[in-house]
């Protein structure tokens, strides 16, 4: 069963998220949109990405989020993308906050 988030937070640095075991999470808004696993974004059979990051304005943001069922987060960016659906063990791995990638780079050795 993952983690589900406390408390969702949005604002001009990104979105954080605050889980029930007590770890905070960071995501700058672009990001978040870089990473998005829609039919959009990643190609559904062969999983290669077809979202071009050049094409995702640096100013992109999330205006906006709903829960999906008890598993996910599905976000709203300002460059009118909504279809990705967040699940929380995905965004735990993608934790850009320093102690996740701290964690991370341990990891690579």
């Amino acid at each position: 069963m993952p983690v589900e988030p406390k408390l969702v937070q949005i604002d001009n640095a990104g979105v954080y998220i605050e889980w029930q075991d007590g770890h905070r999470s960071v995501y700058p808004h672009r990001y978040l949109r870089l990473r998005c696993r829609c039919a959009e974004c990643i190609e559904e059979w062969t999983q290669r990405p077809v979202l071009d990051p050049a094409k995702v304005p640096p100013s992109v943001a999330v205006l906006d989020h709903l829960t999906v069922g008890a598993y996910a987060i599905q976000f709203l960016f300002s460059d009118a993308h909504y279809t990705g659906i967040y699940t929380y063990d995905f965004l735990r791995v993608i934790c850009a906050c320093d102690e996740c990638r701290a964690k991370e780079k341990k990891e690579d050795f």
